[in-house]
């Protein structure tokens, strides 16, 4: 991508720059040095919950940028970039989406990024909350998702139809969930328990088959062009949810968000195949909402 970082650029143009240079970015410090990116590497909440130095350059970049050219506009950054501006917009940044693969040397990770009309106190609660509640009802502007070593840039949202590479992709909207392959996430500790193992056991007898890939935004990609059918996981941070959110219900697929026993599931894919997921996850209640 040729095209040079300015303020003249649309909001889509800016999005689909900085996540193609922040996933090079991150690429490269991986390529130069794996043993210093490995020593860099530290836990959040657990062993396959870490962030590494390239998460956090590539994240800086991206917030230098966009302090840059739009500099009114508020960001949250999962690794911690924040601002508060004026303009009632709001840019959520994930650096490096699937850091565990990225650390691992997978190629299935990604840099991603949302442009959301949320307030910036909303955009601040949403990210900094437990990643369960809060989140913006709003459709995102704009969503892009960069995976840079099979050189795939998915964009789209409510001002425009969803692209791969600048090509047109779409949901099929007559798909039947018994059809589709299920793009999920169900940390090992939660298999065992009925607060998550029962709804997750419920919606994943649904699907012809399973996938559990290790990047929620790389997998909201594919189901946006129909690689992947149907997608769900619960308590997804801002940053994990909004730029794949947009460019999924940009390709004309659908959303939901469902409380099963304290836990909220988000589910993207074709709308009958989300509603058959999200029933089957409420019907695995088993803690008495009241």
């Amino acid at each position: 991508m040729a095209t040079i970082l300015s303020s003249t650029l649309s909001d889509a143009d800016l999005a689909a720059l900085l996540v193609h240079n922040a996933g090079n970015l991150a690429l490269t410090m991986r390529s130069q040095d794996t043993q210093a990116l490995r020593e860099s590497a530290t836990e959040k909440n657990s062993v396959s919950d870490i962030v590494t130095a390239a998460d956090l350059s590539a994240e800086l970049y991206v917030f230098e940028q966009l302090r840059r050219f739009r500099p009114d506009d508020s960001i949250v950054g999962e690794e911690g970039g924040g601002y508060t501006g004026t303009s009632g917009r709001t840019w959520v940044i994930d650096p490096v989406d699937g850091t565990y693969n990225f650390f691992s040397g997978s190629t299935y990770w990604c840099s991603a990024l949302a442009l959301c009309p949320a307030t910036p106190d909303d955009a601040v609660s949403s990210a900094t909350s437990d990643g369960t509640a809060a989140l913006w009802d709003d459709e995102p502007l704009i969503g892009a998702i960069y995976q840079p070593q099979e050189d795939k840039l998915w964009l789209g949202g409510s001002s425009q139809k969803t692209t791969l590479n600048g090509m047109p992709v779409g949901v099929d909207p007559r798909a039947e969930i018994g059809q589709l392959s299920a793009g999920t996430y169900l940390h090992p500790t939660w298999f065992a328990g009925e607060k998550a193992g029962t709804p997750w056991r419920n919606a994943a007898q649904l699907p012809a088959t399973l996938r559990m890939l290790g990047s929620g935004s790389c997998d909201l990609a594919r189901v946006a062009q129909g690689e992947l059918g149907v997608w769900f996981q619960h308590s997804c941070p801002a940053w994990d949810w909004l730029p794949g959110k947009a460019i999924v219900r940009a390709a004309g697929g659908e959303t939901g968000v469902v409380r099963v026993n304290g836990l909220d599931w988000f589910v993207a894919g074709p709308a009958e195949a989300v509603a058959a997921i999200m029933a089957a996850l409420a019907a695995g209640t088993t803690v008495d909402p009241h």
